[in-house]
């Protein structure tokens, strides 16, 4: 029997071979100059602030384990800013309590190390460095002892709050999401006691507990960002399976609008007329500007584009099976297709969609 050779990382740098789900070589370098900035200037700012010299040092060593994550893993909860502040404040104000407490180094790093944990736990700011700022305060020698209960806000909590600054302003400027906010789990917008209707098939967050409890391990992600990518790797594998099916195939193209001067008695006499519910609007330069519905209409405005919503849009090359989370949210009733300049090419309705799928369907299914 043969076996078949392991694929080889792709991309020019084949010895990057990344550990982390979705990490790429940019994400690195950007990782490595957010660090680079980051603990150059966290210990350039506490030196301005403390002065230097050996009574206190500028900035503590749990600090460059805080830049990994804060800088390498920004998506991770435990990479968050009141992790960072509160992990090693706290952990560093329990190894200093520790050490008062029990005077052989040995047994007094172990205590402080799994009573840090057990703080972080409780204070929700769990924060792997943490270990190393309880450790630090218990083996800090002479120099720690001679801070007492004011090391861990200086320099540990002082550290933080500068890294931690830094790491905001710096992912602002890299457009990176930080602090990362976890996906809001879906909503039922007719405030009815049912599930959302993208959450009826597939799995459910029951089912989502029952398989975090049968592995019986801990991962390193938001329970919100794991059922959202579960709910995209379901919608990516309907795509591949479905993607010679394009926009361009299922979409209306005598696409009923209106332009944004006209009276908004005339836009519900359309979607009255054509019996539809979302009417695409154009601007004076033939552009799509928004869509109208009879939500919006029942606003007072004196004109069209006054009462405009923004439109749901996609490519003609777009896969049609895509827009289904656009279609299923309970909020938009079409999607718009449009080109490079943004002029209407036709429209893609829930029934249009609905239509698409059944076909896809296998015909033993279809018929049952």
């Amino acid at each position: 029997m043969s076996h078949s050779p392991k694929p080889k990382p792709d991309g020019r740098f084949r010895m990057f071979a990344p550990i982390l789900a979705g990490a790429t070589l940019r994400e690195r370098l950007i990782a490595c100059v957010g660090a680079l900035i980051g603990i150059g200037l966290t210990g350039l700012i506490s030196s301005y602030l403390l002065g230097q010299g050996p009574h206190l040092p500028l900035i503590v060593a749990p600090m460059g384990a805080s830049a990994v994550l804060l800088f390498a893993v920004p998506a991770s909860p435990l990479a968050q800013p009141w992790s960072i502040i509160g992990g090693n404040t706290i952990s560093a104000l329990v190894g200093i309590i520790t050490a008062s407490l029990i005077h052989d180094p040995i047994i007094a790093s172990g205590v402080g190390v799994a009573l840090a944990i057990a703080a972080m736990s409780l204070a929700r700011c769990l924060h792997p460095p943490g270990g190393a700022a309880a450790l630090t305060a218990v083996l800090g020698g002479p120099v720690v002892a001679s801070w007492g209960l004011l090391f861990p806000f200086v320099p540990v909590g002082l550290n933080s709050c500068i890294l931690v600054a830094l790491g905001l302003l710096f992912h602002k400027l890299a457009r990176r999401n930080y602090p990362h906010v976890a996906a809001i789990a879906a909503v039922n917008t007719h405030q009815t006691a049912d599930l959302p209707a993208s959450l009826r098939v597939g799995f459910r967050e029951e089912d989502l507990d029952a398989a975090l409890a049968a592995f019986d391990e801990t991962f390193d992600i938001d329970r919100g960002d794991l059922s959202r990518l579960l709910q995209q790797v379901e919608l990516q594998a309907t795509i591949r399976a479905h993607g010679d099916i394009r926009c361009a195939d299922i979409m209306s193209r005598d696409v009923i609008s209106i332009g944004a001067d006209a009276d908004p008695s005339d836009a519900r006499a359309l979607l009255l007329k054509h019996n539809i519910r979302t009417l695409p609007v154009m601007d004076e330069n033939g552009q799509l500007a928004g869509t109208v519905g009879l939500r919006e209409l029942s606003q007072h405005a004196g004109r069209v584009g006054d009462i405009l919503s923004k439109a749901a849009t996609a490519s003609d090359a777009d896969p049609a099976f895509s827009l289904l989370p656009v279609l299923t949210d309970g909020h938009a009733h079409a999607v718009i297709v449009i080109d490079s300049e943004h002029r209407i090419l036709g429209l893609i309705s829930q029934t249009d969609l609905l239509s698409a799928a059944a076909r896809a369907l296998p015909t033993g299914s279809a018929e049952r």
